[in-house]
């Protein structure tokens, strides 16, 4: 497993993010002051772990810049032809490889109306970033891994420091230095995972459940599940998750939770004891220790994280999971069935 591509990108993770804040960290707080005042909301376009980099975005920007955020429907672009007006709205592209033709359509819209863009890109000369007014590299020197690993934490991180300079919160600042020895640390927990996993190569579906910060991590975590093993991996808040989907929950039904401390954290304690009252198997991640002494599998992360920066932290064992998991089942996790590392869509 150590000589795969994808071990090495999930075990780089720490030193991407630590290249990264060194390159970008005095470009973006350039940018964050050239775009004072020039927006009122922002519209995202992605596809993917991309895409769920954007679910991070509403939560982070919305509750520190209090920014309205909302997911592009590239199809109005594309195929319907008929795409929104966007007044006063700040228009960001978030993509790996910068390629996918629906992306790109947004950001030519916003350039026809326009509007002021930024583009988050591994290949900051690909076609969606030369459509962009600024352009965020995330220097992670191409992943080569079909499943993204290296390039989804980044994105969270370029969000999270531009967020910071938005608001010019320097407590802020000074914690998102600190990710990559929290990201170190969590990483510990490899053999724990690998362990674990076993447990589960026979597994069919499993639902993840995430909420606040960490509704991003619930759908990259079973995106990963779903791109390295082929299981039926659904994610939900925890909220919607009672609304109807609790019911899959019986004996023996997994349920992975994402529960560090934070705002949501009460709702996630009382939904773990939920699962346990329908006698379903829970694998939580948290640094809670009462929490994760429900489960029947406990991923620890460090205690000190604070819960805005938890989605960088808590998809690294996911990562792990849905690699091992893949690898009890016979699969080339470098390989998986029927993916490709660039998709492009229309």
């Amino acid at each position: 497993m150590k000589n795969s591509v994808l071990y090495k990108e999930i075990f780089e993770q720490p030193d991407v993010i630590e290249n990264f804040l060194q390159a970008e960290w005095h470009s973006v707080d350039k940018l964050a002051r050239d775009l004072q005042g020039s927006f009122d909301h922002v519209l995202i376009a992605a596809r993917g772990t991309s895409d769920n980099a954007a679910r991070y975005a509403k939560y982070t920007w919305g509750s520190f810049n209090q920014l309205p955020v909302e997911l592009a429907a590239p199809s109005l672009f594309t195929l319907y032809k008929r795409p929104p007006r966007m007044p006063r709205t700040l228009v960001l592209g978030i993509s790996q490889s910068g390629q996918s033709p629906d992306i790109v359509a947004v950001m030519e819209e916003a350039r026809r109306q326009g509007l002021p863009s930024i583009v988050i890109t591994d290949y900051p000369e690909s076609p969606l970033a030369v459509q962009a007014d600024h352009v965020i590299g995330l220097h992670c020197n191409g992943e080569k891994a079909v499943c993204a690993t290296k390039t989804y934490t980044t994105s969270l991180t370029a969000i999270s420091l531009l967020s910071a300079f938005m608001a010019a919160d320097s407590s802020r600042l000074e914690q998102i230095r600190s990710l990559p020895a929290w990201m170190k640390q969590t990483l510990e927990m490899n053999d724990h995972v690998a362990a674990s996993a076993e447990r589960y190569r026979y597994l069919e579906h499993c639902a993840v459940i995430g909420r606040g910060y960490n509704y991003c991590t619930g759908f990259e975590f079973a995106l990963k599940i779903q791109e390295l093993t082929g299981i039926v991996a659904e994610p939900y808040s925890s909220a919607d998750f009672r609304h109807g989907p609790i019911a899959m929950v019986d004996a023996g039904a997994p349920v992975l939770a994402i529960a560090p401390g934070g705002m949501i954290f009460d709702d996630m304690v009382k939904l773990a004891k939920e699962v346990r009252q329908r006698n379903g198997e829970l694998l939580i991640v948290s640094n809670d220790k009462e929490l994760l002494g429900m489960a029947r599998v406990g991923m620890e992360i460090p205690g000190d994280v604070p819960d805005w920066l938890t989605p960088m932290v808590t998809i690294l064992p996911g990562q792990l999971f849905a690699m091992y998991l893949a690898a009890t089942m016979g699969i080339d996790v470098d390989k998986p069935q029927g993916l490709s590392k660039v998709t492009e869509t229309w």
